[in-house]
């Protein structure tokens, strides 16, 4: 069986990417690293793709890494593998992406999470950075996304000791954006991203662009992307028929994208 269930829904532009390693709780090997990153690649080039859905399982979104390709590995193994470009061909992401996460999120499976622009968890999803417990650190960028969400303490406590938190504390530290019952995480994720798919796309688009970039910028150079961006919005038919609407008080009819041939 693949390592991946790719679920697409052409009519209302989302696609459903679902780990599919039960046996291992999906954890991340290289076969299921490269299938990730094609896949992303593939639906970002996608104009019938709106958004990207990430999920896992009921037990497990993703545990991590798969120790057995690690154990004997050396510093020039890492190298070839090419992480850096796997892991990023989920972060140059341009269309939004949700992550419904039920069951472990550990280490790599944190990670991967960390790169969706909204995260939904079960009540029963944990979150952590086990790495220290096996004598490494992590390396898919939790010691600078979980920063960035959680700030430098909450962070270093999560790193540090390597202890999970559940749902419940993860939402309080703003980590993920809701939490739900389990069986209710993947039906209001896809539900939120069919929301999104109703949206016009270069304002979604533009914002995302916006929003990560003042993860990585100074204060100025993040307010001058931002007028930038804002000036391109103008650009789009969107623009137009969404306020025109807005004054005609009646609903917006935003482009749709285009159906697969």
């Amino acid at each position: 069986m693949s390592d991946i269930l790719l679920e697409e829904r052409p009519l209302d532009g989302v696609a459903l990417l679902r780990l599919n390693r039960p046996e291992v709780f999906n954890a991340l090997n290289l076969d299921l690293r490269r299938a990730l990153a094609e896949a992303f690649r593939r639906l970002d080039a996608d104009p019938s793709v709106r958004v990207v859905l990430l999920a896992g399982g009921p037990r497990a979104f993703c545990a991590g890494a798969d120790l057995n390709e690690y154990v004997d590995a050396t510093p020039i193994d890492l190298l070839e593998r090419r992480h850096d470009l796997l892991w990023g061909a989920i972060a140059a992401c341009k269309k939004p992406v949700i992550a419904a996460v039920r069951g472990h999120a550990l280490g790599g499976g944190c990670e991967l999470a960390l790169h969706a622009d909204l995260i939904l968890a079960g009540r029963g999803a944990r979150f952590g950075q086990p790495e220290i417990k096996v004598g490494i650190m992590p390396g898919g960028g939790a010691t600078q996304r979980l920063t960035r969400a959680l700030g430098k303490f909450g962070a270093m406590k999560m790193l540090l000791l390597g202890e999970p938190i559940d749902a419940d504390t993860a939402l309080q530290c703003g980590l993920v954006a809701e939490v739900l019952d389990d069986d209710a995480a993947e039906p209001r994720a896809l539900a939120l991203a069919q929301q999104l798919c109703e949206l016009p796309a270069v304002a979604l688009r533009l914002i995302k662009e916006s929003v990560l970039m003042a993860m990585e910028t100074p204060l100025s150079a993040g307010l001058e992307f931002e007028r930038s961006a804002f000036q391109n919005a103008f650009a789009s038919p969107d623009k137009h028929e969404g306020m025109r609407a807005r004054l005609d008080k009646r609903p917006a009819n935003f482009s749709r994208p285009p159906k697969r041939r």
